[in-house]
């Protein structure tokens, strides 16, 4: 029996933690595209295709992960992980959608630069074309429930043009609030009994949520002096890819100047090195903080290879599960409150115009090179959303098309 702040008495998770696992495994191999792309793949698998959880409740957890620092994609995983199988199926969800990327960087810092330039294969243009289709898919579809009038609308545009002026992790954190108070004020609650049914199911003993928050603090505070004081290899790592994980805002591209300048700059990576890790996982699917696995590998002084890719992986994403098990349980049990469902119904809505801008840039202006790649994301959008085919299939073929045509 376990103690909940949103409910209590004894609660079976609906999945199991193979089943996260595998669902989790085909989005790592196949989620090409960045940060933005992944939400798109994860709402077509768990809100249209599985039906885990509800589109209101998504665009929750979405812009819970906006406010939290570290891979806002991985976090929305590492949650819904949560939601389906428990602890385990955190883990899983983590293990299976991080791991793929992680081992192709390994490998790759190893010395499999056969390849050449990834970034500038054909079938990665094919991939990121697919990734246009994708996050279209994703926007229509949430703007079809979540700005289905004129008022939650205006508030999705109006976040959408002031990300697109003023870019940055910080104004889409500004957007999101001020569309909490704009829907607070200006939006009426109403209850969907068909969202309630497919709404997160977080149980997370009380207890156990305040001691990640804890743990959380303590290592961020703590591992500085730790690493300072006792000069260890594995512990300066450790505190590196910690503070690299707990600090940032707004996703993997973000992280990188501060790991140049806590790796590069300070002699731990060669600046070469660095630049050549960093195009190679461009090319690769899942987060872009497993390019931390990648410097674990290739650090100048130990611990390097395996054991340091091992350190590097697990310190830059420790610092995300804190958080998301410290605050999803008090998140769950605020946004039941009536005046936070006015406020949330703003926040989706902001959502909804964050994810359109980023459809414009960095999606499309990235994917979309040529006629060719415009024609791969026309086809891979009817398949997606005529023929309903599966996004990990579209992903391929258009990886295939992009080999063979461009």
């Amino acid at each position: 029996m376990t103690e909940s702040p949103s409910s209590g008495g004894e609660h079976r998770p609906p999945g199991s933690v193979g089943e996260v696992f595998l669902v989790f495994l085909r989005l790592g191999l196949t989620s090409f595209g960045g940060p933005v792309a992944h939400l798109g793949y994860f709402r077509e698998a768990f809100v249209e295709r599985r039906k885990w959880l509800g589109d209101r409740a998504y665009a929750d957890l979405v812009a819970l992960c906006q406010f939290l620092p570290g891979p806002a994609s991985s976090q929305v995983g590492m949650a819904i992980g949560l939601h389906r199988a428990g602890f385990g199926g955190l883990l899983a969800a983590w293990a299976g959608f991080t791991l793929p990327s992680a081992i192709l960087l390994v490998a790759f810092a190893y010395g499999i630069t056969a390849l050449g330039d990834l970034a500038s294969a054909s079938w990665i243009h094919g991939l990121k074309a697919a990734a246009v289709a994708v996050v279209a898919h994703a926007v229509l579809g949430m703007a079809k429930s979540l700005t289905p009038d004129a008022k939650r609308a205006t508030i999705a545009v109006a976040a959408m043009i002031a990300v697109l002026l003023v870019p940055g992790a910080f104004v889409q954190v500004v957007a999101i609030a001020a569309a909490g108070l704009a829907g607070l004020a200006w939006l009426r609650a109403t209850p969907d009994p068909a969202e309630d049914a497919a709404a997160l199911a977080i149980r997370v003993p009380r207890w156990t949520a305040i001691a990640c928050l804890i743990g959380f603090a303590v290592l961020l505070t703590g591992l500085p002096v730790l690493a300072a004081a006792s000069g260890d290899g594995a512990i300066r790592l450790l505190d590196i890819f910690f503070r690299s994980g707990a600090l940032v805002f707004g996703g993997g591209h973000l992280v990188l100047p501060l790991l140049q300048a806590e790796m590069v700059q300070i002699g731990l990576v060669q600046q070469d090195a660095f630049l050549a890790g960093y195009g190679a996982a461009q090319a690769v699917p899942g987060p872009l903080f497993t390019f931390a696995a990648y410097l674990g590998v290739v650090t100048t002084t130990p611990p390097s290879g395996l054991l340091g890719a091992t350190v590097a992986l697990v310190a830059v994403f420790l610092p995300a599960a804190l958080l998301i098990i410290g605050v999803l349980p008090f998140w769950e049990q605020l946004r039941h409150a009536p005046r936070a469902q006015r406020a949330l119904m703003g926040v989706n809505a902001a959502v909804v115009g964050i994810l359109a801008a980023a459809l414009y840039t960095p999606v499309f202006t990235q994917g979309i090179t040529s006629t060719a790649t415009l024609a791969i994301a026309a086809v891979a959008f009817v398949a997606l959303t005529s023929w309903k085919t599966p996004a990990w299939a579209v992903v391929i073929a258009s990886g295939l098309i992009g080999w063979a045509v461009l």
